[in-house]
């Protein structure tokens, strides 16, 4: 049994002690009684009774229907009316406050405690189905997509703020309407005017579409002509509602405005396309650096060549044969100059130039050959261990020439730059596992930790003059062969600088 706080209103003393003695004898607490309508509001707002016995004839100039409807309207308490008059006029008027019981004198105390225990429950069951009803109103007012609700007839009974704000109808003025009155919409594509989503997932069920996309004209535009531009492009999402028997009592509709988002999308589609033009303008802008730092070495010597060609020439007596063999020389720095801007543009294009069998051992020999001056005046010491013969690798003998020539390079440079009495630059080649190994190790200033990983990006430099290509076009070239160039700190100073590529047994 639910104990309960009562007020009781009641104007024959005797029968309000009655009730008094019986409500005690269930377990209830009587917080009050009184005689007339006025007083029952006011100790009904003072003591916030859980239920009201009112007696419907009163005292005064208020009578029992007047005060419960008051005390319905301010505190919305229950109430049973207390009477011995049940004619027609009686009850209709009593009816419309909504009473929670009638208990017609006189009555007998297992009848009070019924109708006590119902009003109760029925008091309880109210109260969480208004507290769900408001949850579910804020819910729904909460979120940005755009909620109505219609009846059997499809007309609105309910909008969210997101529903208001794309219809122009506020939920006041469209309560009653005929959705399609309120919810306007056209074929995005035809502007042909549509069916309201709401008949339609009513009289077809479980074979309506799931979701359709459409445009909602703006409140006051006037019936779709065909013509129809403006508006929201919109999403719309349909489901009956079923009562317990399984049958349809009204719809809900959901809908999203895809406006904003397709403006998004069309602005990220813009950025992609400005990214890539950004994209094609840097990769033509690290070829040329490329070129520029490639083919700067041959030019070099090809100005060299020619001073000493015209030194010979400005002699009285040139001697043709010198002159001859420097000007092959110029020969083949040129046609190098013009191997090496084809094997970049191979290398821009992701694809070995002129693929086949190279000796790796043999190309370090041969370059090392042609930076023997720069060796030279640098006063490095070189020391190799070469592996000889097979296996070999497979590729492009030029840009592989290329990466242990800027290697090669990088280190003379480093250790040029560095303040040391050993100059030490060391090559070392081995093979194991299907790999040649290549390492490159220099008693230069070293690697700092942190470029380890930004000394391989393209216009990256710690040199003063340096294009930031060398190390980048090196990385690129082994990735193209199937390989992977490291760089790491030496362990008693300087740098090393290691490449891995796979190798084939055979020969050529």
């Amino acid at each position: 049994m639910i104990a309960a706080r009562i007020l009781i209103v009641e104007d024959d003393r005797i029968v309000a002690r009655d009730i008094q003695h019986q409500l005690s004898r269930m377990g209830h607490v009587v917080v009050g009684m009184s005689a007339s309508g006025e007083e029952a509001v006011r100790l009904a707002c003072s003591q916030q009774p859980d239920l009201v016995l009112m007696d419907i004839r009163l005292e005064g100039e208020m009578d029992g229907i007047e005060a419960a409807r008051r005390i319905r309207d301010a505190q919305r308490i229950p109430i049973v009316f207390l009477t011995a008059y049940a004619n027609d006029e009686v009850v209709h008027r009593a009816s419309l406050t909504e009473p929670f019981g009638y208990l017609l004198k006189p009555f007998e105390e297992p009848q009070m405690r019924t109708v006590i225990q119902m009003a109760l429950y029925k008091h309880a069951s109210d109260t969480r189905l208004r507290l769900s009803e408001r949850r579910y109103a804020a819910t729904l007012a909460s979120i940005r997509d755009g909620v109505i609700l219609c009846n059997r007839d499809g007309r609105v009974d309910f909008m969210n703020r997101a529903a208001e704000t794309m219809t122009g109808w506020t939920a006041a003025d469209a309560a009653g309407q005929p959705l399609s009155a309120v919810f306007v919409v056209v074929d995005e594509e035809t502007s042909k005017p549509l069916e309201d989503f709401s008949a339609v997932v009513l009289r077809s069920g479980d074979f309506a579409p799931p979701e359709r996309q459409s445009r909602l004209l703006p409140r006051g535009g006037g019936e779709a002509d065909g013509n129809a531009t403006d508006g929201l492009v919109v999403e719309e999402r349909c489901s009956a509602i079923i009562d317990d028997r399984g049958d349809p009592v009204g719809s809900i509709l959901v809908f999203r405005d895809l406006t904003q988002r397709r403006r998004i999308a069309e602005a990220l589609r813009t950025a992609q396309a400005d990214l890539a033009h950004i994209g094609r303008l840097t990769m033509m802008g690290e070829l040329a650096a490329a070129v520029a730092h490639e083919v700067n070495q041959p030019l070099m010597a090809i100005v060299t060549n020619a001073g000493t060609c015209l030194q010979h020439l400005s002699q009285p007596q040139p001697d043709l044969e010198k002159t001859r063999v420097v000007v092959e020389r110029i020969v083949r720095d040129a046609q190098r100059a013009g191997d090496v801007v084809r094997s970049i543009r191979a290398l821009a294009r992701r694809t070995p130039a002129d693929p086949g069998w190279v000796d790796i051992s043999a190309l370090i020999a041969e370059t090392l050959e042609l930076v023997r001056a720069e060796l030279r005046r640098a006063r490095i010491t070189v020391e190799t261990d070469l592996q000889a013969g097979p296996p070999w690798v497979h590729g492009d003998r030029v840009q592989l020439q290329q990466l242990v020539l800027n290697l090669v390079m990088n280190a003379i440079e480093a250790i040029s730059a560095a303040d040391r009495s050993e100059r030490l630059l060391r090559i070392v080649t081995g093979s194991g596992d299907g790999w040649i190994r290549v390492r490159v190790e220099d008693s230069g200033p070293g690697i700092a930790e942190a470029d380890v990983d930004s000394i391989f990006r393209a216009l990256y430099t710690t040199k003063p003059d340096g294009l930031g290509m060398g190390l980048s076009i090196s990385r690129s070239i082994v990735e193209l062969h199937g390989g992977r160039l490291t760089a790491t700190p030496g362990i008693s100073g300087g740098s090393v600088f290691e490449f891995m590529m796979p190798v084939s047994p055979g020969g050529q």
